[in-house]
């Protein structure tokens, strides 16, 4: 009998010890959108961290819908601990109150400042950049070889831009091909002096840069024999690219694993995207932000903070960077990581992947695109200004004129 009790009175002590253990796990929630390759890494990642952190358990869900699906959970007020936040969806979502702020709580301080702008109020930065992407100029060894012309370089300007475009144009073969889209443009407007917001944080259109922008945007197609992806029967640059039916074209690092999917055979590298004669740089980036919910209870909030620091600190920058799902570390410390893990993978091939350090030492000068909430109006207008005008329909002027005149009309409403 004695045994008997005693075994009961073991048993119940478990029991008790593992109720105590149960109550002291922390559920947390973990909203993504994410391509199944990300996915994977993400998953590592949670794994890692749950190894590390044995009394909380992330549960990662990829939304189909995302941006859907997550807006109906903010109307429930039931939503995730943590959620990507878009660039282009952070004003909003600061707004609305759904973001708790991390500056009190995490050191941000070694993130790449361009992506702390992106992702600041007043100064104030709300949640670490997890990754990002950004645009270069991407180019066909081959062809340069074949017509006796050097790569690009850093110190390339737009005047050279232009005369590899028009000396590598051939019947068969456009010298660059890019797309009439914001996207694109952009970037020369920024590398012209061109800022998205004045001081006290309105939109504005700096028609001088503005009109300068289009005025070369205009030129690479009148000139340089420039073709649009559409113009070239395929369904994006990057595909136009991998074809060979361009020599060159502005597109993002997510080349990258598109070319060793699709075309591992193409010799090609990456270069910063030419800036000014004078001297003016400019790109654009691409990122999301780890955002944690404001509403949720202090221990899932605390949790979600540890998560997000786990994701984003220099050791997470060295995950992504060992990942190799495609995005870029926010943070230094995964730099040289991350374009040796590219150098590996493409060891095999003529690709120049130690010319992918261009993308990363492009990160200080890159402005994320963000237009307010609601100006998709003004996107419209600026594309379908910018077709006309590669067309010859309209001049620089005229498509300063459309876009500043939209933006007066939106910034009213």
């Amino acid at each position: 009998m004695r045994h008997i009790r005693y075994c009961s009175l073991l048993l119940a002590l478990v029991a008790v010890v593992m109720g105590v253990a149960a109550q002291d796990t922390v559920t947390i929630d973990f909203a993504i959108a994410a391509s199944p390759a990300e996915l994977a890494a993400v998953e590592a990642q949670v794994a890692a961290f749950e190894e590390a952190n044995p009394s909380v358990d992330v549960v990662v869900t990829a939304l189909p819908e995302y941006e859907t699906q997550l807006q109906a959970a903010f109307a429930s007020g039931e939503y995730p601990d943590v959620f990507y936040v878009g660039q282009a969806k952070f004003a909003e979502y600061a707004e609305a109150g759904v973001l708790a702020s991390a500056a009190d709580t995490l050191d941000m301080s070694g993130i790449y400042q361009s992506l702390q702008d992106t992702f600041s109020i007043e100064g104030e930065v709300v949640c670490p950049a997890k990754d990002y992407s950004l645009l270069g100029l991407v180019y066909n060894k081959d062809m340069f070889d074949a017509a006796g012309l050097d790569y690009p370089t850093a110190d390339w300007t737009w005047d050279d831009l232009l005369a590899a475009s028009t000396a590598l144009t051939t019947d068969e073969v456009a010298g660059i091909t890019v797309n009439p889209d914001m996207d694109r443009w952009y970037q020369f407007y920024v590398a012209a002096g061109g800022e998205m917001y004045d001081e006290e944080g309105n939109f504005m259109v700096d028609e001088e840069a503005a009109t300068r922008a289009a005025e070369f945007f205009g030129r690479l197609f009148s000139e340089g024999g420039a073709k649009t992806s559409a113009d070239l029967g395929a369904g994006w640059t990057g595909e136009a690219f991998g074809k060979g039916q361009a020599a060159m074209t502005i597109e993002g690092n997510w080349m990258i694993g598109y070319m060793l999917e699709q075309f591992p055979d193409i010799n090609w590298g990456a270069a910063e995207v030419p800036g000014t004669p004078e001297g003016g740089e400019g790109t654009l980036t691409f990122t999301v932000c780890l955002g944690v919910g404001a509403d949720s209870p202090d221990a899932e909030k605390e949790a979600a903070f540890m998560l997000v620091d786990f994701l984003t600190n220099d050791e997470g920058a060295l995950q992504v960077a060992e990942q190799g799902f495609g995005p870029i570390p926010s943070r230094p410390a995964g730099a040289e990581t991350y374009v040796q893990y590219w150098v590996e993978r493409f060891a095999d091939t003529g690709t120049d992947a130690a010319s992918f350090q261009s993308f990363i030492d492009s990160a200080e000068n890159a402005v994320a695109p963000i237009l307010p909430p609601g100006w998709g109006a003004y996107r419209d207008t600026l594309g379908n200004a910018l077709n006309e005008l590669i067309r010859g329909n309209m001049d620089a002027e005229d498509v300063v004129e459309e876009i500043t005149e939209v933006a007066e009309e939106l910034a009213e409403e």
